[in-house]
């Protein structure tokens, strides 16, 4: 049977306080939606406040402002964060990954002067390439590719099929999702007389502390210097990062993004999927894009942006509502021709 936790307790463990019986007990964490009685479940958004009439779970983790309900609650600063730490508690067991044991697989195809920490896992069929370093409690699952002089920080999660290019440089609790390519070839070519020539691409990947890239995420090599992910950021899946691509301290990207060559990111930069940013551009701090936005020009810092091509976000509303009256714009239009040429008709008759 799963421990039981008081709802007294589980408020002291998340810092809040509770709002109605704090001996309910607590044994499971579920979505709002699938909740059953003994669950505790969150709203992080007052709008899905009447939700909480609905749901089965015994109660529920809310924020500081939602309004009161008869069904028991934890009231926090932070919702989200604060439910993220009771799955990690309550939920632990079906919602991480099982971690493998330390150690090397027997199939793993270790090369020269490899350098591995205390408690690293590398799982079947892993290849690591001669000079590369692997930090402490740093897991390497089934099929990874690590190339020669790629160092990697402790106590990493790098899930199967991910490939790392040579000289990569990856940071301390990075995890990389299945299916991404770091440090390939950047994009180059030189067009002479029809034919393209490739521009050799001899820089690196640089990855900080704390980043999370998602599945099948393509971060490419520098043509020189590196192509940098600063700490903290977080990636979603199916984002291409291109060549001498720098993105800043706890930006968020999601999915389907285009970042092209040489584009910098300041920090707390939100990219929101699908949009595109342009080759060589600037975008400055605390930056929101719009989803399907793409960014051709340098955007100042703290600005909220949309569109295509992407303006401020306040400006591209009053051009979609412009557009939205285009159909009747265009009858009045009509209207007015006709008019003007029955005007035109009656003057010719009236000279005759």
């Amino acid at each position: 049977m799963p421990k039981s936790y008081t709802l007294g307790e589980i408020a002291e463990l998340v810092g809040g306080q509770v709002d109605g019986d704090a001996r309910t007990r607590i044994s499971g964490v579920s979505g709002i939606r699938e909740a059953r009685k003994g669950d505790i479940t969150f709203v992080a958004n007052d709008r899905y406040a009447p939700q909480i009439h609905e749901t089965r779970a015994s109660a529920v983790v809310v924020g500081e402002r939602t309004p009161g309900n008869s069904k028991p609650m934890v009231r926090v600063r932070n919702p989200d964060q604060a439910f993220s730490k009771l799955v990690e508690v309550i939920g632990h067991a079906c919602a991480t990954a099982r971690r493998p044991a330390a150690g090397v697989h027997p199939s793993a195809v270790l090369g020269r002067k490899v350098s591995l920490g205390k408690g690293v896992s590398i799982g079947p069929c892993v290849v690591v390439e001669d000079g590369v370093s692997v930090g402490d409690g740093t897991v390497l699952y089934p099929h990874v590719y690590v190339g020669h002089n790629t160092a990697i920080g402790r106590d990493c999660l790098i899930y199967p099929n991910v490939s790392i290019r040579e000289h990569t440089r990856i940071g301390d609790r990075v995890i990389i999702h299945s299916g991404a390519a770091i440090g390939c070839d950047g994009f180059g070519f030189s067009t002479v007389k029809g034919v393209h020539h490739k521009i050799p691409q001899v820089g690196i990947v640089q990855i900080d502390d704390d980043v999370e890239i998602g599945a099948c995420v393509t971060i490419d090599r520098a043509r020189f210097d590196k192509t940098w992910i600063g700490r903290g950021t977080k990636i979603d899946n199916l984002v291409q990062i291109a060549h001498n691509v720098v993105i800043g301290p706890h930006c968020v990207v999601t999915a389907q993004c285009g970042i092209a060559g040489s584009s910098r990111l300041g920090s707390n930069v939100t990219v929101a999927g699908p949009a595109g940013i342009a080759g060589h551009i600037e975008v400055g701090d605390n930056v929101v894009i719009a989803g399907r936005a793409g960014v051709t020009k340098d955007v100042p810092a703290r600005q909220v942006v949309s569109g295509l091509p992407a303006q401020p976000h306040a400006q591209e509303l009053k051009l979609q509502a412009l557009v939205r009256r285009l159909p009747e714009a265009a009858q009045h239009l009509e209207d007015l021709e006709r008019r003007i040429q029955r005007l035109e008709q009656a003057a010719t008759h009236a000279r005759r």
